[in-house]
């Protein structure tokens, strides 16, 4: 798996951008010269964290369960930079794997599709024109294989079905974005150890890897796609 190493200049926006994968996904970024944004719900504290990683690294107000606040940042990215070349939808909630379908819990539910499908949903459709006005622009989808028909089980109804839905939309938005030259994937990290996955996953730097990978993608590369390490998984 290798990636572009010449970025400079291009512009990225990581939701869920101040801890785990987000923010390694940031650095990483900002190590191969993008400017990169990280979406946060409380600002301070993002902006905090950001300068732990550099002048290249800013955090943005972004709340992706808000209904208005994906257009705000749109239009403030818009204003600032007037294209967007990467955006991750990272941010994401309730894994939750001691639960049961019929035994539903609703609110975690509503609350996961509403982060998880909804809010990357509204981010990817409000900031869709500045991926367009970059001419090269990737959309990556951070999924999981819990997400996967076809290995899907019993555990995790909340998440799981969340991340399928999320699956299924990222082919949906591949197909709408082609002709603008937008590269749409879904990327699964595997399990990471983060505040999410708990301890015992693999480094995070290595999950991140993989989202680097579909953001890094060239010209040609794939759209469309479910990928792990820059290998294809099953839908």
């Amino acid at each position: 798996m290798t990636t572009n190493t010449d970025h400079s200049g291009k512009v990225a926006l990581v939701t869920g951008g101040n801890r785990g994968i987000g923010l390694e996904t940031a650095r990483q970024l900002a190590e191969i010269g993008f400017t990169v944004l990280i979406g946060v719900r409380d600002l301070a504290k993002g902006e905090t964290v950001a300068r732990t990683l550099g002048s290249a690294v800013e955090a943005i107000e972004l709340d992706v369960a808000a209904s208005e606040a994906a257009d705000r940042a749109a239009a403030e990215v818009g204003s600032r930079f007037g294209r967007l070349d990467v955006l991750v939808n990272n941010a994401a909630i309730h894994y939750d794997p001691s639960a049961q379908a019929l035994r539903p819990d609703w609110t975690v539910i509503r609350e996961a599709f509403e982060t998880n499908v909804f809010g990357a949903w509204r981010v990817a459709a409000a900031l869709a024109p500045l991926l367009g006005a970059s001419g090269h622009g990737r959309l990556v989808n951070v999924s999981s294989e819990g997400g996967s028909l076809a290995s899907m089980g019993a555990g995790a109804p909340a998440y799981s079905t969340s991340k399928a839905t999320l699956n299924a939309l990222t082919r949906i938005l591949a197909a709408e974005l082609r002709g603008a030259g937008v590269l749409v994937n879904a990327i699964c990290p595997g399990w990471v150890a983060t505040d999410m996955g708990g301890p015992g996953g693999r480094p995070v730097a290595q999950g991140a890897a993989g989202i680097v990978w579909a953001a890094t993608l060239p010209d040609d590369g794939p759209t469309g796609g479910f990928f792990r390490d820059g290998k294809r998984l099953a839908w």
